[in-house]
């Protein structure tokens, strides 16, 4: 089993980790991971491994199941065996827009209170797809409640619920492509706002910003016609 070290502190840059395995492909099967591993419409981690003598750059982190995490390495070289100590330096900047553009979406999908079709997270966009009879006639409003929403500068929490609690809310559950995963007992559910100013609940096992405040300054980009009910609407960072 893999460590989610990403999972207990979104902020964590580098840490320790040891190789316990290799894949057939050619990846590093890890004991503890700061690297996110691809999931959720969320890009895995990019960044670095150290260990004695010996470097790695990472291009991303992938699943192999649901308890272990492997590190693709960015070109072809010599692994580290099993049973290496290795030292995990993250792609911070990479991973921290990946987290404001994630929150950011939560709010895209508080401000249009509609089912969710599909997603993708960026470094500088994102895009949530929408089950949306008919497009908004001005985008104006949208980006403005957004942006509000922004502003407050709303706590990022998460907690859990077991499978029996989420089976029995349903309407917890936004995305229509993608269900949450069951069967491991446990589900993670992201929290933004809490008390009388929660705005946002869903099952979420992506990386997040403490406080919506860290997302800045959002714009709206196009909303395309993506078939008959479904429309796709990006978001895009400022600096």
């Amino acid at each position: 089993m893999t460590t989610l070290l990403f999972r207990d502190d979104p902020y964590l840059q580098e840490a320790a980790a040891t190789v316990v395995g290799h894949t057939e492909e050619g990846a590093l099967i890890v004991d503890r991971s700061v690297f996110y591993a691809t999931g959720g419409g969320q890009p895995g981690d990019s960044g670095t491994i150290l260990w004695s003598g010996g470097r790695m750059a990472i291009a991303t982190a992938l699943k192999l199941d649901a308890d272990l995490i492997a590190l693709v390495p960015a070109e072809p070289v010599a692994m580290p065996p099993p049973g290496t100590e290795i030292r995990q330096i993250l792609d911070w900047e990479r991973r921290y827009r990946h987290m404001r553009v994630h929150t950011a979406l939560h709010l895209l999908s508080v401000v249009i209170p509609l089912p969710v079709t599909g997603g993708q997270i960026g470094t500088d966009r994102g895009r949530l797809d929408f089950d949306m009879p008919e497009p908004p006639g001005d985008p104006a409003p949208l980006e403005a409640a957004l942006n509000a929403l922004v502003d407050r500068d709303l706590p990022v929490s998460d907690s859990w619920i077991s499978d029996d609690e989420l089976l029995a809310n349903p309407g917890l559950v936004k995305t229509m492509s993608v269900r949450p995963p069951v069967g491991q007992g446990w589900v993670r559910l992201v929290r933004i706002g809490s008390g009388a100013d929660q705005v946002d609940l869903q099952p979420c096992g992506g990386t997040h910003v403490a406080r919506t405040g860290e997302i800045g300054r959002v714009t709206l980009g196009k909303i395309e016609n993506k078939g008959r009910q479904n429309r796709r609407i990006s978001i895009h960072l400022g600096d």
